[in-house]
């Protein structure tokens, strides 16, 4: 009942409400949409592909699942795998499993888990577990030769699987047997576009080695053949290389022998090249068209892998020998019929293979005859199909499921029935859709379709699907499930979707309409006599072995039985079978088309749950009584809702749910008591039942609560009380202890200092007063004298860089050692100025000044230390012409050099002359010697350099009305250090003001009415020799490279 609490939805749509399409849906929707997938309808369980791999499989859940009962845990796969599992080992009861659904809804996913399920909880032993490796092997070779990428599904099986599991009486699997059913052989020639051909052909061309594609005759590139699609060669999440691995290794674990896996392999890359084999036209000298081989190369490597003559391969593909009891006509084939002939021998090839494998797989896993054994079948086959375009395999597809229907609810109400008379409650009849009318429209010995069918295909004269369709229209014109156009127009019904050469059946899902065309050919499904015994004759042993009616000594004029007829005989045995077994179902639904995780198409979904008839199913369920359970389960989730059996009960379990239901005041007819069970017939009442106990349990939890709080209150103050009382004598008896402490130190402290003041006192007399502090006195002085006539011994050097000083020989003389040595360095100081001349202390003085602007901010200030300030760099005492720029009233030049002024439009550079004196900042054309632009030096705003080592550095004006001038300069200096440290002083002379010098690398240089920002970075080399490139960033912005 654990479905009951804390779910999402309903987990059991029995118990839905209201119950409709749509309230069904829903509840899918919001348990998909929360990653609950699955659901139960009873003990059937629907599950939703969750197109991701979801937290919920593995050995801790399958443990779980295997120590609780089905309605004990939320529905799962597992539940359902040991149900089963359960009911075939205790009760001796054969079981099946039958898994249907959409491609592309997990059908396979879902046979992996219940084989997973069963072989981790069937025991264990050397023998057990080689059964159990053997039967999960089957699944990748299986996988590889019958399923494919469609549209709908990347792994979608292409045909029917119903595998026997059979188990010895302690529950261990002894082995089992697969039967397939209508493998879609069609697909090994054509595929739709955005489809592959079985994964076997690729993964074969992916994954095997160089040696094996040259024994095989193969190339890698799978363009290069004509059966596979060459759009879709690959599959997103799947590796063909090492799935072919998989499959080698799972053929070996099967007991393949190596001989035996190379010839299969063989055989399918006969199958590839079958498919590369060109037909051209030919003529008979008699006019007659026929056809040949274009290139008998590939012919010829067929008959190479087959051990074949390829002449006579090439006979039988392009001539037919007509055999009659009396003698034998050749005719020759046209190129449209050799291709027919061609793919059908590439179609019953990989057919019969495929059966091969299947049977060779039945050896090795089959069971000795002798044994007693259970057995538990999986039923893994496709679900009911409505295409835009429907053939014969959608009508044989959805014959098959109309006889599983069939058998749903046949088995379903009959199980229903068998539980009710053996817990002795009255049954009544339930009205449900019988789909016997269909099935018998379809399978009839003599008026069904498939006999129509058959009959066609027999008759002598010219036959055709239309003759076939217009013998349907004759024989059902009146059948209220079926239609067609002739039908319709003879009740004058008018429906534009119905074509002229098709035919409608109403199903139990839905209306299907068919398309009659190739139903004749498909239901024949002829190989021409000559190509099975050319390939009798093949020297290949397995290839021969697939032809057995090849062989002239069993040759027989008697026609095969028709692909219809052979699939009926096949859907009989297998009903027969699922009649036999009790029934357990896994109905799977696919979510959208797209495969996408998390999406939900409600459109998509409710088509699938009318294919599947869910509501049927539950109405079913729900015909009589909705719930039942056994008296103990019941009787311990509910009674807490009486006096009389809460908290105990002595009683019986029946007579005690009486008293719970009879104290609740419940409908007589919402209840029956059964033998063993309590049947209650609405879901209405079971919720009421549930909310009532959740009520309940409410009280008790406040109850609980109640009493806990109080008892943890008292414990908790009765810790505390004691606590208190033992942490009080402790801190009592240690305040004693340290009170006592304290007195007795302070009594012992004053017969000290008293015993001390008597002593003192006695001896007093026999002293000279004050000799202590003539004493004291005298030894500090000697001790000061001897410091000072020692310092004075060992001064050191009067050199202003020795930093030397000896320590001082006592801790009390530390602060006078300091100020010593700091008046003796002042004095040295003093005495190295003394020695200076005038124009050495400039030089001091600028070199100083340099050190203050520059020091620890520009990476070149270490190298201008050393070096002497020339300041005229240019030779200006040579030059007649830059001598008269400065103007006689100015003064001494300090500072002459050739720099380079950079221009700010667009980052080139240009030579200029350089001249700072007292008063004005000259710059002149180098060539012409003419001043271009002269700045007062009350005009200079301030100076922003970069710390790298470059000589660039901008002047910033204060005006832009100096003569020449546009706004700020932006110039490069090979002494950058001289010339901002001489222009500093010289503003500072001049207009009594610091001047400001900003070391940054990012900084602004107004030009007129706008302004450039420039931006100094280090080069990749990173600290070379200072060479500056300069490049425009936009309008706005200039970098500048320091390399």
């Amino acid at each position: 009942m654990a479905f009951l609490e804390g779910s999402i939805g309903v987990e059991d749509l029995v118990l839905l409400e209201p119950l409709a399409q749509e309230s069904l849906i829903k509840n899918l929707q919001l348990r998909y949409e929360n990653k609950e997938i699955y659901t139960y309808i009873g003990d059937v369980v629907i599950s939703v592909n969750p197109y991701q791999q979801l937290p919920i499989y593995g050995p801790e859940f399958i443990a779980k699942y295997q120590d609780y009962t089905f309605y004990e845990l939320k529905p799962h796969i597992y539940a359902l795998a040991n149900l089963a599992y359960q009911s075939l080992k205790e009760q001796d009861q054969d079981q099946c499993i039958l898994i249907t659904g959409e491609s592309g809804a997990g059908k396979t996913e879902a046979s992996k888990l219940v084989m997973s399920y069963v072989a981790a909880v069937c025991g264990k032993g050397e023998q057990v577990n080689s059964v159990k490796e053997q039967l999960l092997q089957s699944n990748p070779v299986l996988e590889a030769f019958g399923n494919a990428k469609t549209i709908r599904n990347t792994n979608s099986s292409r045909f029917g699987k119903y595998m026997d599991i059979e188990f010895d009486f302690k529950g261990a699997p002894l082995g089992g047997v697969i039967t397939n059913y209508l493998l879609e052989k069609s697909r090994v020639v054509e595929q739709l576009k955005g489809e592959r051909n079985f994964h076997i052909f690729y993964q074969l061309l992916a994954g095997a080695d160089a040696q094996l594609l040259k024994a095989l005759k193969l190339q890698r590139d799978t363009s290069g053949y004509a059966y596979l699609n060459k759009e879709v060669s690959t599959v997103d999440g799947m590796d063909d290389a090492s799935n072919f691995r998989a499959v080698q290794n799972a053929m070996t674990v099967l007991g393949f022998s190596e001989e035996e896996i190379q010839q299969v392999l063989e055989v399918t890359a006969l199958v590839l090249k079958l498919g590369n084999v060109e037909l051209a036209d030919e003529f008979q000298a008699s006019g007659i068209a026929a056809s040949g081989i274009r290139d008998g190369q590939g012919v010829g490597e067929i008959g190479e892998i087959a051990g074949l003559n390829s002449e006579e391969l090439e006979r039988a593909l392009c001539s037919r020998t007509m055999e009659t009891t009396k003698e034998k006509v050749v005719t020759t084939l046209t190129v449209i019929q050799a291709q027919y002939a061609r793919d059908a021998l590439a179609k019953n090839i990989y057919s019969r293979l495929f059966n091969w494998i299947i049977n060779r797989i039945n050896e090795s896993i089959k069971v000795g005859t002798g044994e007693k054994k259970k057995v538990m079948g999986v039923l893994d086959i496709y679900g009911f199909e409505i295409l835009l375009n429907n053939s014969f395999e959608q009508f044989v597809i959805n014959y098959c499921n109309e006889k599983l229907q069939q058998v749903f609810i046949e088995l379903t109400l009959k199980e229903e029935q068998e539980e009710y008379n053996r817990e002795g409650i009255p049954w009544t009849k339930v009205d449900y859709f019988d789909n016997g009318i269909i099935c018998n429209l379809i399978e009839h010995g003599q008026r069904g379709i498939l006999a129509m069918l058959d009959e066609e295909c027999l008759r002598p004269g010219v036959v055709s699907d239309s003759t076939f369709l217009a013998k349907l229209n004759q024989l059902f014109s009146k059948h209220t499930h079926y239609e067609s156009k002739v039908t319709q127009n003879a009740q004058r019904q008018y429906d534009q979707t119905m074509g002229l050469s098709c035919f409608r059946i109403l199903h139990y899902a839905g209306k299907v309409m068919y398309n009659v065309a190739g139903f004749i050919d498909k239901n024949n499904d002829l190989l021409f006599r000559d190509l099975s015994q050319t390939m009798w004759r093949a020297k290949h042993p397995l290839l021969r072995s697939l032809f057995p009616e090849g062989n002239p000594k069993q040759a027989s004029l008697k026609r095969p039985p028709t692909a219809g007829t052979q699939f009926k005989s096949s859907v009989a045995i297998l009903m027969k079978n699922l009649y036999s077994k009790n029934p357990n179902y896994i109905r799977c639904i696919k979510p959208n088309e797209q495969q996408q995780q998390g999406h939900f198409s409600s459109e998509l979904v409710e088509a699938q749950v009318r294919y599947l008839g869910l509501l049927e199913n539950v109405r079913v369920r729900r015909a009589g009584y909705a719930y039942r359970q056994g008296y103990r389960p019941f009787l311990e989730r509910y009674r807490l809702l009486s006096r009389s059996t809460w908290p105990r009960w002595s009683g019986g379990d029946r007579e005690g749910v009486e008293k719970v239901l009879g104290e609740l005041s419940m409908a007589p007819e919402e209840l029956a008591f059964g033998k063993t069970k309590i049947f209650i017939r609405s879901p209405k009442t079971l919720f009421y039942l549930e909310e009532q106990r959740r009520l309940r349990l409410q009280q008790l939890a406040t109850l609980i609560q109640k009493v806990y709080r109080g008892w943890r209150c008292r414990v908790h103050y009765q810790l505390m009380r004691k606590s208190q009382i033992l942490i009080s004598s402790w801190f009592r008896g240690n305040m004693q202890k340290k009170h006592y402490g304290k007195m007795k130190a302070s009594a012992m402290l004053i017969q000290a200092f008293v015993r001390g003041w008597k002593a003192r006192k006695e001896y007093r007399k026999y002293f000279r007063s004050g000799a202590t502090l003539i004493l004291s006195d005298f030894i500090y002085k000697r001790m000061a004298q001897k410091f000072l006539l020692g310092l004075k011994n060992s001064l050191p050097s009067t050199n202003v860089l020795d930093n030397k000083w000896p320590a001082a020989p006592y801790k009390y003389f530390h602060r006078a050692n300091q100020e010593l040595q700091q008046l003796f360095h002042q004095w040295k100081c003093k005495k190295f100025r003394d020695q200076l001349s005038p124009k050495q202390v400039e030089v001091l003085r600028e070199k100083l000044c340099a050190s203050e602007l520059f020091k620890g901010k520009k990476a070149s200030y270490p190298q201008s230390v050393p070096l002497p300030f020339r300041g005229d760099y240019i030779g200006l005492q040579g030059n007649p012409k830059l001598q008269k720029l400065k103007g006689g009233e100015e003064g001494p030049v300090l500072v002459a050099e050739t720099v380079k002024k950079v221009n700010r439009g667009n980052g080139k550079t240009s030579s200029r002359i350089f001249l700072l004196t007292k008063g004005r900042v000259i710059l002149a054309d180098a060539k012409k010697s003419q001043a271009q632009i002269v700045i007062g030096l009350d005009r200079v705003a301030g100076v922003s350099v970069s710390s790298l080592r470059d000589g660039l550095f901008s002047l910033h004006l204060s005006e832009t009305s100096s003569l020449g001038s546009k706004g700020d300069l932006l110039l490069v200096s090979g002494h950058v250090i001289e010339l901002l440290t001489r222009l500093s002083r010289a503003v500072l002379d001049a207009t009594q003001r610091q001047l400001p010098v900003t070391v940054t690398e990012n900084f602004s240089v107004k030009f007129k009415e706008s302004s450039v920002a420039v931006k100094v970075v280090q080069g990749p080399r990173g600290g070379g020799d200072g060479k500056l490139s300069c490049k425009k960033k936009g309008s706005r912005c200039l970098e500048v490279t320091v390399q």
